[in-house]
């Protein structure tokens, strides 16, 4: 039996902030016999409990790991800087949150990035578990780090710190990883952990960084990416998880103890996108189109409402509005929860896919919250260069109706320092959310309609068109955001009336160094770490000065920079940190999408047009799945929530 932490973890409970976040027992939370587990792996998602609980992806694989006889999951979050000194102080090793047991006894930790301002959350994890920070310093009984999430699409940055990066979807790639290390373990771990990480590294979709070897030219650009045996493939392809009604995952979604960022049951209406918006990084690399069903979606959201009593049901994806069954969906939705305090929401919704009947459909038996779109630039120009085409037009005659159907808020997501971006790119949101006033007032006859503009820094990330992409420095970005509060300002009437929410230049840098990074960035990332590094993702920890620092030191004798990896256009023939790494797309497609960016030419969604080649569907061995199936939802009997359950979320 692992020993479990919990005696030495307790009293230290009461001298930390949100004690709750650290004692587990969730309802919906497992907690297996330990002993009767062939495999145990822990799972984390590098960041606050608050904003790793709900996350999708973690809740998924530890759904499915726990419904193995022969396999156990167990989460762990990370913790605050409080709770880490005391850990260190008392000699309290990193631990789950389910049964308090130490990380170092599990066979496998599998770490999810969403971002890559997790990255020195994890370093802090394994120093506290006493698992070596580097993975050739680990041995055959240290457990295997696993990366996985969109981040882990280049996981260079990171190379000497993880054993395997699992590329693309991990409903079956987790399975059969576990299927490996049960038989190496069954086997008398023959070869020990060098044999397993072949082993692993010959599971399609995992790719062992240790078994490569990176060789840099005199410009100080990758060279080439060598193999360092048979037994190692030359290129890694991402896993894709085919029919998502085979996987209807979570079906009894965690419900927290402590506050956290979404307090809903979420369910992930279809995966992948072909909009082709070239900054996406998202879309990119789950193409293509997957739908659920419409019966599955229904099944989904009664199990989750039903599991955990939440009293929001998130209908997921990348463009939910681009079901090709939504209307159905919704409008089934809403009949069958009608009367009861279930309510349905959508993440934020394309112009061009947005209808009044749709937003009332959502609304209907919940708060008419504000509507959310997302034009990402200021100006038809630069929407052109991102492939974003929202008419300003469309968006004034969509948010008229809405403000006219009773609506009183809009909010607007925008990005700032995009490829080709001048000023005057920037200074048209101003102009547009002042339009957006003036029509919501003429068609509401009210004077209170508000508008909040929400801009970020542009990050150009790996397998996208913007790969290549110089990126803008943080003086630029901060600059024009400057420029934009004047614009928005400069009309008090309708200023008034016009939030604005930025996020300074200079973390977007970090993340565009982390993004594109190759695996001399991991010397950075550790120097950051050792100087005090953590939670990066929040502006409160994140220390641009302590970046720039550790950049400076590590990489300048190496004939790199910080600008170099970041504010530096790149050409057609450079070797990427990630090309060796397949996600589907070709890499002249890439390029040439690159090329239209530039000239201004816009690419169609090959949903509903002729297939552009970019090379998804045979890498992948799918094709895109477009409804409709002509059915309906069938009403339920019972609606009502588990009992009392609504009240467990705190």
């Amino acid at each position: 039996m692992a020993p479990t932490v919990f005696a030495e973890l307790e009293p230290l409970l009461p001298r930390v902030s949100k004690p709750v976040q650290y004692v587990g027992g969730e309802l919906n939370a497992q907690l297996k016999d330990w002993e009767s587990a062939a495999v145990r792996w822990a799972l984390m998602y590098p960041d606050a409990y608050e904003v790793g609980l709900p996350n999708q992806g973690v809740m998924i694989l530890y759904e499915l790991l726990n419904e193995r006889a022969d396999a156990l999951a167990e989460r762990c979050y990370s913790v605050w800087p409080d709770l880490e000194a005391l850990m260190r102080e008392h000699g309290v090793p990193a631990f789950t949150v389910d049964g308090h047991r130490p990380l170092g006894a599990f066979d496998l930790l599998g770490v999810s990035f969403s971002t890559e301002l997790g990255y020195t959350n994890l370093l802090t994890s394994l120093d506290l578990a006493g698992i070596p920070l580097h993975a050739a310093d680990r041995g055959i009984d240290d457990l295997v780090v696993v990366a996985g999430g969109h981040a882990a699409f280049n996981p260079e940055p990171i190379a000497d710190f993880i054993d395997v990066a699992a590329i693309g979807d991990g409903e079956e790639v987790v399975g059969e990883i576990t299927d490996v290390v049960k038989q190496w373990k069954a086997e008398g771990r023959p070869g020990g952990r060098a044999e397993l990480l072949l082993r692993l590294a010959a599971t399609d979709g995992c790719y062992v960084p240790s078994l490569y070897t990176v060789t840099y030219g005199d410009d100080g650009a990758i060279a080439a990416v060598t193999p360092v045996g048979e037994r190692v493939p030359r290129t890694v392809t991402k896993r894709t998880t085919t029919d998502l009604d085979s996987w209807p995952y979570p079906k009894k979604p965690l419900v927290p103890l402590a506050e956290t960022v979404h307090e809903r049951a979420s369910v992930e209406i279809f995966r992948g996108c072909t909009r082709g918006c070239r900054f996406c990084q998202a879309g990119m690399i789950t193409r293509p189109v997957r739908e659920r069903s419409l019966a599955g979606v229904g099944e989904m959201v009664d199990s989750a409402v039903r599991a955990s009593g939440f009293d929001e049901v998130g209908l997921l994806s990348l463009s939910s509005a681009d079901h090709s069954e939504i209307a159905e969906i919704t409008k089934g939705l809403a009949d069958r929860y009608e009367g009861t305090n279930t309510s349905l929401s959508l993440p934020s919704t394309r112009v061009d896919a947005f209808n009044i009947d749709l937003a009332n459909e959502i609304s209907r038996n919940g708060r008419r919250s504000g509507l959310t779109f997302a034009p990402e630039g200021g100006s038809e120009r630069i929407r052109r260069v991102i492939n974003k085409m929202v008419s300003e037009d469309d968006l004034i005659r969509t948010v008229s109706e809405a403000f006219a159907q009773g609506w009183r808020q809009v909010k607007l997501y925008f990005m700032c320092g995009l490829p080709t971006e001048e000023d005057e790119d920037v200074l048209q949101i101003a102009d547009m959310a002042h339009n957006v006033i003036r029509a919501g007032r003429e068609a509401s006859g009210r004077n209170d309609v508000r508008c909040t503009i929400s801009i970020g820094g542009f990050v150009p990330k790996p397998h996208t068109p913007f790969q290549w992409a110089a990126q803008a420095h943080p003086d630029v970005v901060d600059d024009r955001l400057r420029k934009l509060r004047a614009a928005v300002n400069s009309n008090r009437k309708l200023g008034r009336n016009v939030g604005m929410r930025y996020h300074d230049g200079q973390p977007s840098l970090i993340e565009g160094l982390l993004a594109r990074g190759d695996r001399r960035v991991g010397r950075v990332i550790e120097r950051v770490w050792r100087d005090g590094g953590r939670f990066d993702g929040w502006s409160e920890h994140f220390s641009y000065e302590r970046w720039v620092g550790a950049s400076a030191a590590e990489l300048e004798p190496l004939g790199v920079s910080l600008d170099w990896f970041t504010t530096r256009e790149r050409g057609r023939d450079e070797v990427l940190p990630w090309d060796h790494l397949d996600s589907g797309l070709e890499r002249d497609w890439l390029w040439d999408d690159w090329q239209d960016a530039l000239s201004g030419r816009e690419q169609d969604d090959c949903r509903w047009t002729p297939c552009f080649d970019c090379g998804v569907c045979p890498s992948t061995g799918t094709d895109i799945q477009v409804g409709p199936s002509g059915t309906k939802l069938i009403p339920l009997a019972v609606v009502n929530p588990v009992a009392g359950a609504s009240d467990a979320s705190g």
